[in-house]
């Protein structure tokens, strides 16, 4: 059986670490440019040059570290954080008095929110703040105790802005495993009807005709179709209740959450189309009439046999509850952007909420066997009955959908 992978990728969290990367890389060169204007005003400018020297090789050296969460590490974090803060603490060597404390900038400048902001969106908005925090002492450290107004603002900014971040990454995070989550949930539950109609097709209805042969012929063969009754329940109340194991998996990693959904099909189905008439000919006989287009009716393979098996499971419901002398007709519609099949029986029809009844008493040969598989298919399936003058279900397929 071959395998069809089909992987879903989201992340919020992921272009954060791509506009750090960013703003790492111009605040740099921002800190540099600001250095060089100004370089004849300090009092040590070697100390500075040094500095702004390291500053530029860390943060080209350290561009993958802040590519994403796995690789920003906590160890790499705090040496982040140290050399935005020993650069903060080498100002006043570096610098006249006179300018820092009419609020000049210290050396990396604006460099120092980057390694907040890796903080915030690593470890949320506790992070922020604990890192935040350290760059507000050491800029008060450097004046003494007594900061200017505009140095307040720029420290208040940052740790305003850095724990808001961090708390909206949280957010985000909670949002695409709530996301995730879901779509596992709506996956194992394709996985479950797709299964449930396979089950309904083949096994179900052996037993239930062991169960109605028994009955009819007797003795031992009775108790062999009591039995078989019993386990017709009990496998229609485990289809129902949802016990049937699926092949998604959900997982979470650095890029995102992430949905892998395997889808089972048949062999040679990945490709090719397939005569839709070739496969529902086969149905026809004395009580069956079918009614074809003269030119082949082409359907990508999966979708040609998911639709003739809907179409089969419509002549079971006819031959099992329409009775013994009810005839069918099948009728077969190429209108190019879609296929309709036309299924038509003259029995007695479905009494007013019997489907509602059935699919309650998990007997879901409407709901799962026809509905659920042209659903799948982006199609839909129609059911009008009448009582006392027969049942037609359309079914609708249509081609950019079944692919």
């Amino acid at each position: 059986m071959a395998k069809r992978e089909r992987v879903v990728r989201m992340s919020v969290e992921q272009p954060l670490w791509r506009a750090l990367t960013a703003y790492r890389l111009l605040t740099m060169v921002y800190a540099v440019l600001l250095f060089a204007s100004a370089y004849r005003d300090f009092d040590r400018p070697w100390i500075a040059a040094g500095y702004l020297a390291v500053l530029s090789g860390w943060t080209l050296a350290t561009r993958r570290r802040v590519a994403n969460a796995a690789s920003c590490t906590k160890r790499f974090l705090g040496a982040d954080l140290t050399v935005a803060l020993v650069g903060v603490l080498l100002t006043p060597l570096a610098d006249t008095h006179e300018r820092i404390a009419a609020g000049g900038p210290t050396l990396p400048s604006i460099w120092t929110a980057g390694s907040v902001l890796a903080f915030a969106i690593k470890g949320g908005w506790r992070w922020a703040g604990f890192a935040s925090t350290f760059v507000a002492v050491a800029n008060i450290v450097i004046h003494g105790g007594q900061p200017t107004r505009d140095t307040l603002h720029n420290v208040l900014l940052v740790w305003v802005a850095s724990i808001a971040i961090g708390y909206v990454v949280e957010v985000a995070r909670a949002s695409e495993a709530t996301l995730a989550r879901a779509l596992e949930i709506e996956a194992a539950t394709r996985e479950r009807e797709r299964l449930a109609r396979d089950i309904h097709d083949g096994v179900l209805q052996v037993l239930a005709m062991v169960q109605r042969r028994g009955t009819e012929l007797g003795g031992e063969a009775a108790e062999l179709g009591r039995m078989a009754g019993e386990q017709e329940v009990a496998l229609r109340t485990l289809v129902s209740s949802g016990l049937v194991p699926t092949s998604r998996i959900c997982r979470d990693e650095s890029l995102g959450a992430l949905v892998d959904a395997y889808e089972v099909e048949e062999p040679g189905g990945d490709g090719g189309e397939l005569d839709l008439r070739s496969l529902l000919a086969p149905h026809a006989g004395s009580r069956v009439s079918f009614a074809e287009p003269g030119t082949p009716v082409p359907l990508p393979v999966p979708a040609a046999k998911e639709l003739a098996a809907a179409v089969g499971a419509a002549l079971d419901n006819v031959r099992k509850h329409a009775g013994e002398g009810a005839r069918a007709w099948i009728l077969v519609e190429d209108w190019g952007d879609e296929v309709i099949v036309t299924v038509r029986d003259d029995g007695p029809g479905i009494p007013a909420g019997r489907l509602d009844q059935a699919v309650g008493e998990g007997r879901m040969g409407v709901a799962l066997s026809i509905r659920g598989r042209l659903r799948d298919l982006g199609g839909s399936a129609e059911l009008v009955s009448v009582p006392g003058q027969g049942t037609e279900v359309e079914l609708k397929v249509p081609r950019g959908r079944t692919q």
